[in-house]
């Protein structure tokens, strides 16, 4: 008996040091109204775009990039009034395991219906839904994500790097819960994963 107290209670303390990425998580609320595309459309340049992951669990840290193969942001007297981009899940990358293999068994999870299911939900979708400035040369910026076919309601500020007639340029980095999205490891290792992931963007448009 006293063993088995005993484990418990270290497999409790475990449980308890599953930190989240670094990261402050967007505000996270029903789906909305998705803002009517006014202006100037820009094409998403999903070459230069960028999409960086981190997720976290007990024995560590994983991280990569994920492609943007779409999208189209609308600016109207300068400012941001719409837009939306596509995500696609099959081209999930990891970058911090050198062993080919285990980062293959890694990448396969990750893929598989235990997280984001990549053959039902091929892609992943953000469509704003309204931009408000911030503070200098931020906006606070709320969208629709749909990720494994489950949209909610996102808010997060983004960093304008660039707008001009050509160009437009914003970062972003936010956290997300998984669990809002359906994205659960089934049994009682979804407890050794923190329920956050952190996502860092580079959005660049052109006219």
């Amino acid at each position: 008996m006293k063993k088995l107290l005993f484990s418990f209670a270290i497999a409790s303390m475990v449980v308890g040091c599953v930190s989240n990425p670094d990261g402050v998580e967007a505000e996270t609320k029903s789906a909305q109204e998705v803002a009517a595309a006014e202006g100037t459309a820009y094409s998403v340049d999903t070459n230069a775009s960028k999409l960086e992951w981190t997720g976290a669990k007990v024995s560590g840290k994983h991280n990569g990039t994920i492609k943007i193969s779409e999208g189209t942001i609308f600016l109207k007297d300068n400012q941001v009034s719409g837009g939306s981009f596509v995500v696609d899940m099959n081209s999930i990358v990891n970058l911090d395991i050198t062993d080919a293999e285990y980062n293959g068994k890694l990448v396969g999870h990750l893929k598989s219906d235990d997280f984001f299911a990549v053959d039902k939900y091929p892609t992943a979708k953000f469509e704003i839904t309204n931009v408000q400035p911030a503070e200098a040369g931020k906006l606070n910026v709320s969208g629709n994500l749909t990720l494994r076919d489950t949209t909610n309601n996102i808010s997060f500020i983004a960093d304008v790097v660039e707008s001009t007639e050509s160009r437009f340029v914003a970062n972003a980095d936010f956290n997300i819960n998984r669990k809002n999205w359906n994205v659960l490891y089934p049994g009682q290792a979804d407890d050794l994963i923190a329920d956050e992931i952190n996502f860092k963007i580079n959005l660049v448009a052109n006219k």
